[in-house]
């Protein structure tokens, strides 16, 4: 976005703010006039000499307001540092099928709008799927563990989706296998099986993302073979694609079923005949059994976004530096699809960040995401699009895009679930997200960019020092705060490893111990990936959080009121603690900073109507720390607070 701004104010006073100054400091600073000068009205003379004077201030004061930040605004975009976009939320939504619909499977198609409610009561928020969905109307109805010895139903923890479950048991040795049993009337159809799979996340593996070359392959730590019972055997079933690799981390499963093959059977200890797919390691080397939270059929991911098609921007003038503006905004990266018609039939133009590498005759244009303003070349560093006289007022057409994002994106589990689109044999009732959706970030402020110029300036967007991948970072994705550890390798704490540099990661959230997802992990990973050195192993990993709590017996003064001392109180150490607006300067607390408790005691003492402070008592990991002792945290670690045991009163004097 172009850096414009409400610029500020070095000093806001005006001219008649100034001549009511004067006129109350009269008596101060002349008091041997005070006597006599008891006129202040505009016709005694030295109230004339303040207006001069008042009028020149004001002036001079104008002034000085615009020359610093326009300067440094004008600076800015000397150097083209922009304002990021804002960046859509996403999450994962389940499209569960009618029981009595006549069709064994329902096609949700792409770009199928769903909306939420906002947060603060604002209009509904729109998302869109990604792709499209072939809902079956089988119903995953059970889900057993086979540890090599033994069925283990793990149906109610799936279905809770809370404390998870091992699908292939706490060893997950070779021959375990993961069944799943499907409760259908007519028999199983021919399609293409999507099985949406969230790992626990505080036991996801992997714990850390290894930044490699664009192209380097991933390989899973055991090898799955996917099968279905026809009535007398296991038969392999066509695995299409698997992001997990293996159950280890959240993604799609993808597998072919072939047509009515899947025959019923019970299998203890589930009682119902049901028909059953099963995913067995043949080959287990797993550093850790996985552990999911839950698996789920007709689940797809869907984005704060919409789509807009065949829209139609104008028509050429044939002029230099022409400019369009779409519509609706922000527009999500990579979407636009632009058009011109020049005479001789549409053609494509692509985007890029600048001119200066365009000829002529290249086919380029720029775009602003944040205002949807979309800019053509001069004929020297871009092609000039041409006039159309067949259609001279609309032979430019953004033949589609997308637009959304922001931070309101970022809704609770269940809230997704008011399908706009409609879709035959969806039953509506039931749609939603069993996870919030995260990821959603506003459009970088002002402020923010001024203070990203100085480090873009030093890093040219290559990550060298701890400071370019920290910055870097930030600019990935929906990523607030990150702290780069040099000689820091993940399987190796406390061990120096030479070219490793581990970077942690804390998104925007409202929560009180914000944790990026898979997808923003990798987002990062990619980021970074293409601006560090050739030599230089990353890691890109969540952050470490301890939980601290304070025990502290308060006593207000006796005009205080209890409720709202402790109330503000409590409020304050939950700030203070915060990973984002904690800290003594109110941006986040530090990695690794150390809990000193004279400061958090003197925290107290900050809210209006505390006496004293009695007692205190900090609380780490459920482990009381003895009175006036600092705490020190991880290497690295971040702090958060739920909830704090404030005891307030009065005093009592015998």
């Amino acid at each position: 976005m172009p850096l414009e701004s409400a610029l500020p104010r070095i000093d806001d006073r005006n001219y008649d703010s100034l001549i009511a100054e004067v006129r109350t400091r009269i008596a101060r600073y002349t008091p041997e006039w005070t006597p006599v000068w008891t006129d202040v009205n505009d016709n005694d003379p030295g109230i004339t000499l303040a207006q001069v004077f008042a009028w020149l201030a004001e002036m001079l004061a104008y002034r000085m307001n615009l020359v610093p930040e326009l300067n440094y605004i004008k600076f800015l975009q000397l150097i083209g540092i922009e304002l990021h976009a804002a960046e859509p939320a996403q999450a994962e939504v389940t499209f569960p099928v009618q029981s009595g619909f006549a069709e064994p499977y329902v096609i949700v198609p792409e770009r199928t709008q769903l909306t939420a409610e906002a947060p603060d009561g604002g209009p509904p928020i729109t998302f869109e799927t990604d792709r499209a969905l072939i809902a079956v109307r089988a119903q995953l109805a059970a889900l057993l563990v086979y540890d090599g010895y033994a069925y283990t139903s793990v149906t109610a923890n799936n279905e809770d989706a809370v404390q998870g479950f091992q699908p292939f048991g706490p060893m997950a040795n070779s021959g375990s296998a993961l069944l799943l049993g499907f409760d259908d009337p007519a028999p199983f159809p021919a399609l293409e099986l999507n099985l949406g799979v969230s790992t626990l996340p505080d036991s996801s593996a992997p714990a850390a993302f290894q930044c490699g070359l664009p192209d380097a392959p991933g390989f899973a730590s055991a090898t799955v073979r996917w099968e279905f019972w026809n009535g007398s055997d296991w038969q392999r079933l066509s695995l299409l694609k698997d992001e997990t690799r293996a159950f280890t981390r959240s993604g799609h499963i993808f597998v072919k079923t072939p047509n009515k093959s899947l025959q019923p059977v019970v299998i203890a200890p589930e009682s119902r005949s049901l028909c059953w797919i099963r995913a067995r390691i043949e080959r287990s080397q797993y550093e850790r059994p996985p552990k999911l939270l839950t698996i789920r059929t007709n689940t797809i991911a869907v984005q704060q976004a919409e789509t807009v098609r065949d829209e139609v921007l104008g028509g050429s003038n044939g002029r230099r530096d022409q400019v369009f503006r779409l519509a609706n905004a922000p527009v999500l990266r990579d979407t636009l699809r632009l058009e011109i018609d020049e005479g001789s039939g549409p053609e494509i133009w692509t985007r890029v960040d600048d001119f200066f590498g365009s000829g002529p005759a290249d086919l380029h244009y720029m775009l602003n995401r944040t205002t949807g303003e979309i800019r053509f070349g001069d004929g020297v560093n871009g092609n000039i699009p041409i006039a159309n006289p067949d259609n001279p007022e609309g032979n430019i057409v953004a033949r589609e895009y997308r637009f959304g994002g922001g931070k309101q994106g970022n809704v609770s589990a269940g809230t997704i679930k008011t399908l706009t689109t409609s879709v035959d044999g969806i039953d509506s009732n039931a749609v939603g997200n069993l996870l919030p959706a995260d990821s959603g970030r506003d459009e970088e402020t002002l402020d923010e960019a001024k203070k990203r110029a100085p480090h873009a300036i030093r890093s040219r967007y290559r990550a060298v020092t701890a400071e370019d991948f920290e910055l870097l970072a930030t600019e990935a994705s929906s990523i607030k705060r990150a702290k780069a550890l040099p000689l820091y390798h993940p399987d190796f704490p406390g061990v120096k490893v030479p070219g490793v540099v581990t970077v942690i990661v804390v998104p925007e959230g409202d929560g009180p111990a914000p944790t990026p997802s898979e997808g923003t992990l990798r987002s990062v990973c990619a980021y970074l990936d293409q601006r560090r050195l050739l030599t230089t192993e990353l890691y890109v990993v969540k952050p470490t959080y301890q939980r601290v709590q304070i025990r502290a017996e308060i006593v207000a003064g006796d005009n205080a009121d209890l409720g709202e001392v402790q109330q503000q109180i409590e409020q304050s150490l939950l700030d203070y603690f915060h990973p984002l607006k904690g800290g003594e300067d109110g941006l986040g607390w530090p990695f690794g900073g150390t809990i000193y408790y004279s400061r958090v005691t003197q925290r107290c003492f900050t809210i209006p109507g505390v006496a004293s402070v009695t007692t205190l008592v900090i609380v780490l990991d459920g482990e009381e720390i003895p009175p006036c002792t600092d705490v020190t945290i991880n290497q690295a670690g971040l702090l958060y607070a739920t909830e704090h045991q404030i005891d307030v009163s009065y005093r009592f004097e015998s």
